[in-house]
């Protein structure tokens, strides 16, 4: 076994997909490491303390530890974050001195937390993997009007450039590494994500809706994920405007937080007559996800960029089709005709077709939903600990497996 600092600085695995900075990264995180700890290595998750009330360390689950270290004020907004890198990666390696841990890697989640891993790196003498998640260059080709933080394009070129190894989760993001950031192509590993098909699966629609309160017969069209501009809410609420059943639109996600997106986003339905068939819930547990792609009929996905796609495998592992814009990973995750429909970015005639042909077709509708369940079984998140493990050894190479040989704390 091999002891590895997993580094998720902006945001908490603890911290609820859906809302505001939380999303796949998080359930990433949480999952691969739990699947690691079960293969016997020893992990800590270093993330920024934003609760003053919660304890330092807590054992996730075993041999997974995750740490939280004050870095800025408790309540900081990520675009401020990058300030407070060099505080926080101080207090990570002061902890880790006073532990008494030497990690045989550092692998970090997202390009703040590769700043804090490109650090760790040169002072303990340890290979780094990174996972970007999102790519500030690609986001902003897909999205030109997206603000990204001034530092943030230089800080992947150079992260990119020195890491060791770098994970992604589909073959489109790989090609935009090389493409775009110059990353020799044999750094860069392509490791999908996967899904927990024991908890993600297929729902009684009729009891899905009884319990949360749906009409049993009114089509349902879902929405799960951040409200955030290039998650194209716009672009969904236009193409359900153009819908010629009256379909109830299920938007699930953000918290009181997003109010002023949502708040637009309410105008935005008034202003297209749709107001009244717009419902918006906050973001709900993840366990209790399942219970919402089961009582939909269709998951919309009209993203302008995605690295992966969580929210369209999820739905396909409970059998219900995707809608989804062809871009990033995507375009991979979602198979065309098989498991719903992929249509072009930006296209509200085009994705209200295809959700309209889905609600209209119930055989149709049946049949992409058993496929998709076939696909998604495919993704474990036990393959990809494998994948990323494999990952590992290949990165430590002869010193691999040394440092964790006394156990975990």
């Amino acid at each position: 076994m091999c002891r590895i600092a997993v580094i998720s600085y902006h945001t908490s695995p603890l911290a609820m997909p859906g809302t505001r900075h939380s999303g796949g990264l998080n359930v990433y995180v949480r999952t691969v490491t739990q699947e690691l700890g079960r293969r016997g290595h020893c992990l800590d998750i270093f993330t920024r303390r934003t609760d003053p009330h919660s304890p330092q360390v807590q054992h996730l689950a075993p041999n997974v530890r995750l740490v939280q270290l004050a870095a800025g004020p408790l309540d900081a907004e990520k675009e401020d974050l990058y300030a407070y890198l060099p505080e926080f990666v101080r207090r990570l390696v002061a902890f880790a001195d006073a532990d008494g841990a030497r990690y045989d890697l550092v692998h970090s989640h997202y390009w703040l937390s590769g700043w804090a891993g490109q650090v760790l790196k040169q002072r303990w003498g340890v290979p780094h993997v990174i996972m970007f998640h999102t790519l500030g260059e690609v986001k902003l080709r897909a999205r030109p009007e997206e603000r990204e933080h001034p530092h943030r394009l230089a800080a992947e070129r150079e992260i990119a450039a020195s890491a060791d190894r770098v994970v992604c989760p589909s073959q489109g993001e790989k090609e935009a590494l090389v493409r775009l950031y110059g990353v020799p192509s044999g750094r860069v590993h392509v490791v999908p994500c996967g899904v927990d098909t024991a908890l993600f699966s297929p729902r009684d629609r009729v009891q899905a809706r009884a319990q949360l309160g749906l009409a049993v017969d009114s089509p349902v069209v879902l929405f799960v994920g951040r409200l955030e501009p290039f998650k194209g809410l716009d672009l969904l609420l236009r193409a359900h405007a153009r819908l010629s059943l009256p379909a109830l639109l299920l938007i699930v996600g953000g918290d009181q937080r997003d109010e002023a997106l949502r708040e637009r986003l309410r105008n935005l339905a008034r202003r297209l007559g749709t107001a009244e068939r717009v419902t918006f819930l906050d973001a709900v547990p993840h366990e209790r996800l399942p219970l919402y792609y089961g009582a939909a009929d269709v998951c919309a996905v009209p993203s302008h960029y995605e690295s992966f796609g969580l929210a369209a495998l999820e739905s396909m592992a409970c059998g219900t089709p995707v809608v989804a814009c062809r871009v990033g990973g995507l375009q991979e995750v979602v198979r065309d005709r098989v498991t719903g429909f992929l249509v072009p970015r930006s296209s509200p005639d085009q994705f209200a077709a295809r959700l309209e042909q889905l609600l209209r077709d119930p055989s149709l509708r049946d049949s992409l939903g058993r496929r998709a369940r076939l696909v998604a079984l495919g993704y474990q998140w036990a393959q990809v600990a494998e994948r990323v493990e494999a990952i590992y050894r290949e990165v430590l190479g002869p010193r691999r497996l040394v440092t964790a040989h006394g156990g975990c704390r």
